[in-house]
């Protein structure tokens, strides 16, 4: 454990539980998560800081997880094939994100948002009925194209830049498999526990975890992520795409000061 006050340990655990219940209900908790780190930990390098953001986001993650398919009509198998090709396509974009600059791709991450966000408010029926919970209307090929395109292009995006990579896995979810946002947000999980299990272990043999602050603050973020996905599966859609258009707002936002400020 660094040696930090009780002001920001409480602070980083607050953090934790809102960074679980907005990653349960939408994706994005790490917008919250690693900043309230890198604020809090300001000696602490960078490596060790991201390997603490994943073994506490991996803990939260499971528990949404596991809720949501003990409630929503999730086929787990197909998660699980779109979350190793998204482990595969994250490894394959870290690999070169020492090539990228990040300053290129914040701009083009904006405009493709705010995209969204647009396409969003103006189709209120988006991701509202499910129409993909049947073998005869979501085909082979939908099938092939979410675990290619949606695991391997969205995790190759999370390796190489990152921010908000869960929103847009709810969203590419909900298009491509006709989900609803509630069902999207639930195969999101799943496919989210195995880029954050790899990289987890990738920091662990590196030695960059901090366990025992992980540990702690894991309990908080297992906490909000059992809420948020409480909440979606009670709330419904409507719920969750508020909160979509929100947490997009938002990185939009962060993106934009990361860029400009």
């Amino acid at each position: 454990m660094p040696d930090i006050t009780l002001t920001t340990l409480v602070v980083l655990c607050l953090a934790a539980a809102a960074a679980g219940w907005i990653d349960a209900v939408v994706g994005g908790g790490g917008l919250l998560l690693l900043p309230a780190l890198l604020l809090g930990l300001p000696h602490v390098p960078a490596a060790h800081v991201l390997g603490t953001n994943k073994a506490v986001a991996v803990v939260g993650t499971s528990g949404a997880a596991v809720t949501y398919v003990r409630k929503a009509p999730v086929k787990v198998g197909t998660a699980v094939r779109i979350g190793l090709m998204a482990l595969a396509g994250s490894m394959t974009g870290a690999f070169f994100a020492a090539g990228i600059s990040s300053d290129v791709l914040r701009p083009v991450i904006m405009v493709v948002l705010l995209a969204v966000a647009a396409f969003v408010m103006l189709r209120p029926q988006f991701g509202k009925e499910a129409d993909g919970g049947t073998d005869r209307k979501v085909t082979r090929a939908r099938t092939l194209t979410a675990i290619v395109l949606v695991g391997g292009g969205i995790g190759f995006y999370d390796g190489l830049f990152g921010p908000g990579t869960g929103t847009f896995l709810v969203l590419a979810l909900t298009a491509v498999l006709h989900l609803d946002l509630v069902t999207a947000s639930a195969t999101a999980k799943i496919v989210n526990v195995c880029t954050n299990a790899g990289a987890l272990a990738m920091f662990a043999y590196q030695g960059s975890v901090l366990w025992q602050l992980a540990a702690l603050m894991a309990v908080f973020n297992l906490a909000g992520g059992l809420l948020g996905a409480r909440m979606a599966l009670r709330k419904g859609s409507e719920f969750v795409r508020g909160v979509l258009l929100v947490v997009v707002f938002s990185l939009v936002a962060k993106l934009a000061f990361d860029q400009w400020a």
